[in-house]
């Protein structure tokens, strides 16, 4: 499409479809507000910055039943400091969010596919899944594209970011991962030669931004790696079996298909000094991996990498071949430990030799004490739907919009002793992703705070809530937006401290 001279209709409202109507319906809000309610009180010791990025589209999409998380990258900022909290909020200046506010119209077609947009894009991506600190910059990450560097105080886009030129990937992760030792980022690129390919390019980038090695992979199939892992010595990549086929994108299908008879592949790589031919692929019964807790290596050697897993196809707006997908209410995702050993001839995983839940509830967006990332920990915080809780269905169902998962509350997993905390924020509330905040001048692993985003049905109106890990079933603050803030998806905790760096 994006060759035709004749555009398709523009559309002067949002479709009527479950991911535009209700908490769902776009914003289209920049916002600055400089003192925010605060029910409770914002200890102290906090200082710093909550970034995180959601969806939403400033113009009604042309593809009517286009997926929520297709819209302009929207950033949030919430400051918290001397027990004050303020807010900023900025769309990223895409190539593709500019050129749609000159047009006053959408341009861009179906996710990820750019043979139906309406014009043609040098880079066509949204910049919305996650946004990183690094180098006095922030990073808008989705993983289709470089990122667009942003401004951390103002929030204005600087441009594309590609290292000044050393970026040798298509592509980016949206999950990148900072050892907290070193300050050194670790990357990758899937499809990294463009749509449809199975290159897959790894890269390490010194905390001034340059690129220390660079190792050109090929995965067994062209598959989506959302997140991934690192532990010490080795990377490890989880490829999701949502396959890619440029035929079926020129056709005007869809990027993603679910493929039942592709293997759950976890890539091997050693961290440092890696070649093409060291990477292994190890091979797991069909599943859904979804994201990361955290890995590590056992006095073994063996790889111990923590993520949630699914049975079914957790994104099931994109079934299979035959159209067959799950419906959502019976997802269910696991905090799983999966241990490998790096240097084992047998690449087959099985249940019984390398797979453990964790923990059983049905949780997701997995987040640690990041002082401890890449090496053995004990704390894992969560979202967790249990319906027990007492949330409202009934009343919420009518203005929950759809097309995202829900989540009722935040959970606290202590790996060694099993048992897990768990905070309810309310009969008409939904969280999403939380942040970890350490407490000042504690070296505790899991000893700070819980910060998250809540959807208020009632009000709908959006809040933040505030947990202390020490008492951490009891909110200690609820700071309320003057605004609704659509389902997001990642976000992180920048200390004020770090925020020049």
């Amino acid at each position: 499409m994006g060759s035709n001279t004749a555009l398709p209709p523009a559309p002067s409202h949002f479709p009527a479809r479950p991911q535009f109507q209700g908490f769902q319906k776009p914003g289209g809000v920049e916002a600055d507000v400089s003192n925010l309610e605060v029910y409770g009180h914002i200890p102290a010791d906090i200082d710093g910055t909550f970034y995180r990025v959601m969806p939403d589209p400033q113009f009604p999409p042309f593809i009517e039943n286009d997926p929520w998380f297709n819209g302009d990258g929207s950033i949030s900022a919430f400051r918290l400091t001397q027990g004050r909290a303020s807010y900023r909020q900025r769309y990223v200046r895409t190539e593709k969010f500019v050129r749609e506010r000159e047009a006053r119209r959408a341009l861009l077609g179906k996710y990820r596919n750019k043979f139906t947009d309406a014009v043609e894009f040098k880079i066509r991506t949204t910049a919305n899944t996650n946004v990183v600190h690094f180098n006095g910059k922030l990073l808008a990450l989705k993983e289709d594209a470089p990122p667009y560097a942003m401004d951390p105080e103002t929030l204005e886009t600087i441009g594309l970011e590609t290292f000044k030129g050393q970026l040798p990937s298509l592509t980016f992760t949206a999950h990148p991962k900072f050892d907290p030792d070193t300050g050194e980022m670790i990357c990758f690129g899937y499809e990294a030669r463009g749509d449809g390919t199975p290159d897959v390019c790894y890269y390490r980038v010194a905390p001034d931004g340059t690129f220390l090695e660079t190792v050109w992979l090929v995965s067994p199939v062209a598959a989506m790696i959302h997140d991934f892992a690192v532990t010490e010595n080795w990377v490890v990549f989880p490829l999701i079996p949502q396959v890619c086929d440029l035929e079926r994108m020129r056709r005007g299908g869809e990027h993603w298909e679910w493929s039942p008879e592709t293997p759950f592949y976890i890539g091997i790589l050693p961290r440092v000094g890696g070649r093409p031919e060291d990477v292994r692929w190890f091979r797991h019964p069909n599943c859904f991996p979804g994201h990361s807790s955290n890995a590590y290596e056992d006095e073994a050697g063996r790889i111990v990498f923590d993520l949630g897993l699914s049975e079914k196809n957790v994104f099931f707006w994109w079934p299979d071949k035959d159209g067959n997908a799950p419906s959502p209410e019976t997802l269910h995702s696991q905090l799983t430990r999966i241990t490998i050993d790096p240097r084992s001839e047998d690449l087959e995983l099985t249940a019984a030799k390398n797979v453990k839940v964790l923990e059983g509830s049905n949780s997701e967006f997995y987040r640690v004490d990041d002082r401890f990332a890449m090496r053995k920990y004990r704390h894992s915080f969560f979202d967790m739907m249990d319906p027990s809780l007492g949330t409202n269905f009934p009343a919420i169902a009518p203005v929950l919009g759809g097309g995202y998962p829900l989540y009722n509350s935040l959970a606290h997993f202590d790996i060694e002793t099993g048992e897990t905390e768990v905070y309810f924020p309310g009969p008409t509330h939904m969280v999403q992703e939380p942040v970890f905040i350490p407490r000042k001048g504690s070296g505790e692993e899991g000893d700070g705070y819980l910060l998250a985003l809540v959807n208020n049905y009632a009000s709908m109106g959006s809040e933040l809530h505030l947990l202390d890990t020490k008492d951490f079933t009891k909110v200690v603050a609820k700071i309320l937006l003057p605004v609704r803030l659509r389902a997001g998806l990642h976000g992180n905790w920048v200390d004020a401290a770090d925020v020049r760096k």
